[in-house]
């Protein structure tokens, strides 16, 4: 049976499996928005969108993600703690089950596609047990007309089954929850986790592989918007740096938030067709843009509302600190139209540095922003998780390691490349802490962060040379020393400490920590890109 709207298209399942299923197929989000109220699976906000409460899951879980391991993958893929391999015949085994899990059942289906550069598209059909995550999939994923629909031909499967709990024993997993790429089968299994972020991080990581492997274009996980002369700026980080808030700038064009490729001719392109943003404290003060695109349409994950109203309390934190919200494109209103852009000529790498010793931004030479790359920087804060009462230094290789299936080389082999091509500018900005690490510092204010992006991309931090710049005398990294719209005071972290011995304890502690990080990566990385670290010192 097949239950649809606007769409004249009939599809059936039982090539995946799935038997005697009613299909809700390519709904509207607004009709999938009624079907949860109506099931009483969400909740409709103030303003418009959906709340929901993703279960035990809020977030990504890293040791319950594998890849298949067969001929396709064996010899490539860098397998360890971050590519788990999966035996073949132990994942049809629990394909079948899930398959067979699903039969029988009302599930929601869309046809869509990743990669907005024609030329790399991957049409993908996504199977939801719930109605809320096929809202997700509308907005993350790419929308094809309604006449592409009628001769759409899926190139992978996402199968996503929330209330599935796998048997570790039997199954192979390591507990009940799971998130299995098939590069064989081009399938995304998952289960027994209701944290949609699965589905785009599963796409993610299978264009991670595909993309480098067969077709010359480098992943990156990044935002990139372009400004009003058509170049380009590219923003990695990871979580909480600041990669959704600071390429949602009103004076450029966004072109994605999270997900793009870098193309041999110079292309960058979007993944997806929405943004998946944190929401915790925020306000339409600070992020407008953001604050704004959460309506109808929308979806809100694990918030919490002000005590007797539909009215979000976004700095509760008692489900969690991943609040998160996705929405289409779409609703941020400068948007790049498609989602396109060329002439890369700013690279920004974001760190939320909770030891308060980086420099709010500096400008780095190849072979550190090749070291800093690799690296890939940010800091667990203090109290977040039991036990933590200081910062702790978190190293994801190329800004996004959980999702990379090749070794971190090889990306940062090609983004050196392509920077070298392009002649970019590469910086390395703090968003983190100032006049003191996390508990005693203050947080770096955002009015000032995009004051010294605006700088760099306008052109305004000087000409690269002792009279403009200052060399940082542990990182090595070149600090400015002046910024329009930013106090001179706030350019040196040195300053804004008041205690020069506890500044550079702090400092090295942490240079030594890139280091010990970095050591697993010496036997693969030249000379001058070793150089290209901070340096080390005994205490």
């Amino acid at each position: 049976m097949m239950n649809h709207e606007l769409i004249s298209k009939t599809i059936s399942l039982k090539k995946y499996g799935i038997k005697n299923a009613i299909i809700n197929y390519n709904l509207s989000p607004e009709k999938l928005h009624d079907i949860c109220i109506e099931k009483g699976l969400g909740v409709k906000t103030y303003s418009g969108a959906l709340a929901i409460n993703t279960g035990e899951f809020t977030g990504r879980s890293p040791l319950d993600r594998f890849i298949v391991q067969d001929e396709i993958t064996k010899d490539k893929v860098w397998w360890g703690d971050i590519n788990i391999p999966f035996d073949s015949n132990r994942f049809d085994k629990l394909y079948d089950k899930v398959t067979k899990y699903l039969s029988d059942k009302e599930l929601y289906v869309r046809d869509a596609y990743a990669c907005a550069d024609d030329k790399y598209r991957m049409n993908i059909r996504v199977i939801n047990e719930l109605p809320w995550s096929n809202i997700f999939a509308y907005n993350m994923f790419l929308r094809p007309t309604t006449e592409e629909l009628d001769d759409f031909n899926p190139e992978w499967t996402i199968i996503n089954a929330p209330n599935f709990m796998a048997d570790a024993e039997i199954d192979g997993t390591r507990q009940h929850n799971f998130a299995i790429l098939d590069f064989s089968k081009k399938v995304v299994l998952i289960g027994g986790t209701g944290y949609t972020g699965e589905m785009k991080k599963g796409i993610f990581s299978a264009l991670n592989f595909i993309l480098p492997v067969y077709k010359e274009t480098l992943p990156m996980h990044c935002s990139a918007n372009v400004g009003e002369n058509g170049e380009t700026a590219i923003f990695f980080g990871l979580s909480g740096t600041g990669k959704t808030t600071l390429s949602a700038d009103p004076k450029r064009k966004l072109i994605g938030d999270d997900e793009h490729g870098w193309t041999k001719d110079n292309t960058i392109f979007n993944f997806e067709g929405g943004c998946y943003a944190k929401v915790i404290n925020l306000s339409k003060e600070n992020e407008p843009d953001i604050f704004d695109a959460i309506k109808s349409g929308s979806l809100l994950e694990n918030v919490i509302f002000k005590n007797g109203t539909n009215e979000v309390d976004f700095s509760d934190i008692s489900i969690t600190q991943n609040t998160r919200v996705s929405y289409p494109i779409n609703h941020i209103k400068n948007i790049q139209k498609p989602s396109l852009g060329k002439n890369p000529k700013n690279i920004f790498f974001l760190t939320a540095d909770a030891f308060g010793v980086l420099p709010p931004i500096s400008r780095l030479l190849p072979n550190q922003a090749a070291y800093h790359f690799i690296s890939g920087y940010t800091a667990k804060v203090a109290g977040t998780e039991a036990g933590v009462t200081e910062p702790i230094p978190s190293f994801s290789a190329c800004f996004g390691a959980p999702f990379m299936p090749l070794h971190p080389a090889k990306y940062a082999e090609m983004l050196s490349t392509k920077m070298k091509e392009a002649n970019v500018n590469v910086w390395l900005v703090n968003t983190g802490w100032t006049g003191g690490p996390y508990g005693i510092g203050t947080r770096i204010k955002l009015k000032y962060t995009r004051a010294m992006i605006n700088a760099a991309l306008n052109g305004d931090l000087g000409t690269y040379n002792y009279k403009d710049y200052h060399i940082h005398s542990v990182f090595g990294v070149a600090q400015p020393r002046e910024c329009p719209g930013v106090p001179k005071s706030v350019l040196s972290p040195r300053a804004t400490w008041n205690n020069d011995e506890a500044y550079y304890k702090m400092a090295f502690k942490l240079s030594n920590a890139f280091r010990e990080n970095f050591d697993q990566f010496e036997s693969i990385a030249n000379e001058e890109i070793r150089r290209g670290g901070p340096q080390r010192f005994a205490f």
